[in-house]
């Protein structure tokens, strides 16, 4: 097994990326606004939740972004919301779940490897009155690095020293697969291989811990699997009857295009068919339960209710 040690033996170590190529502002757009309180609460029965942004990065409007739409379509959506056609913001929100007496932390953002608009989520936990060691729990939705870079800084050190870290096992194995890192031919999939590496390769069994998506994490904590984004893409329910809040991770990039047009592939999907499927099955039994949501790309605070519109779904914020 190739583990953070031997990356540089292997050939990998080069490809972990100083800044993620999804968390680079695109030149000549200006700098995007980042939260002026950079968290929010909010109750469920006896769930609190309490979204963390990790700041914002600004990238160019590309036909690279949505992959199978035309661009004046793109832009066509956008314009109608009145939103911005010639550059796209994408927000990073994980989540805190303050119930059963433990805080779960939902993915951890960008850390060191964040942009000057990005890798807040620490300085955000500080100001909501919490420290990285309070974290007991990190769950992980998939290995991309804006949801896995914020576990170690750039020394190595663990920035949640205390958690458990729970990972979907089919994440987990296509990742640290040692044949498919070795077959990777691209850049941006070596340094998504060696990133995984950097981050798990050597992490301590009592903290490392794989679950099979569809399990019960604990009491009142449900996984779900919603692959196509990643082989093991998994989203997260907590709560029981009428107070559940539902973490969708990457089940949909940017609301304003994906959300409205749920068969729109980000460049970022790995199996955009599959991500499809599985967006418009979750969604639809979203806009039945009127249960609450939080996107890790949504905009912040990154929680609401998701809504029929047309054919597709819009997000509507709770604030």
């Amino acid at each position: 097994m190739l583990n953070r040690r031997t990356l540089l033996k292997a050939g990998l170590g080069a490809a972990v990326p100083s800044l993620p190529a999804w968390a680079q502002d695109g030149p000549g757009f200006g700098v995007p606004p980042i939260p002026s309180t950079g968290y929010r609460r909010k109750k469920l029965g006896d769930i609190e939740v309490i979204a963390l942004s990790d700041g914002v990065s600004r990238r160019p409007l590309t036909e690279q972004f949505v992959t199978n739409a035309p661009l004046a379509e793109v832009r066509a959506l956008l314009a109608v919301q009145g939103l911005p056609t010639d550059y796209i913001d994408v927000p990073y929100t994980p989540f805190v779940l303050v119930f059963g007496g433990r805080k779960l932390l939902f993915d951890a953002g960008l850390g060191e490897y964040g942009g000057p608009t990005a890798g807040k989520l620490l300085t955000h936990l500080r100001a909501a009155g919490l420290q990285a060691g309070d974290i007991d729990t990190v769950v992980i939705s998939h290995f991309h690095g804006d949801h896995i870079h914020g576990l170690r800084n750039k020394a190595g050190d663990l920035a949640f020293p205390k958690a458990r870290v729970l990972v979907p096992a089919p994440e987990y194995a296509f990742w640290m697969d040692d044949g498919k890192a070795r077959a990777a031919t691209d850049e941006r999939s070596k340094g998504l291989f060696a990133n995984a590496r950097r981050v798990f390769g050597d992490m301590p069994e009592a903290m490392l811990q794989r679950f099979e998506p569809g399990a019960e994490l604990l009491p009142g904590l449900r996984s779900m699997p919603a692959y196509g984004h990643t082989p093991g893409h998994t989203v997260f329910e907590a709560g029981r009857g009428p107070h559940r809040f539902h973490y969708l991770a990457d089940l949909t990039n940017v609301p304003a295009l994906f959300a409205r047009q749920p068969d729109w592939a980000v460049g970022f999907d790995m199996d955009p068919a599959a991500a499809s499927r599985v967006r418009r099955e979750i969604f639809a039994r979203l806009v039945s339960s009127r249960a609450m949501v939080g996107g890790f790309h949504f905009p912040f605070p990154a929680f609401g209710h998701i809504e029929a519109a047309g054919s597709g779904y819009a997000f509507k914020p709770q604030v």
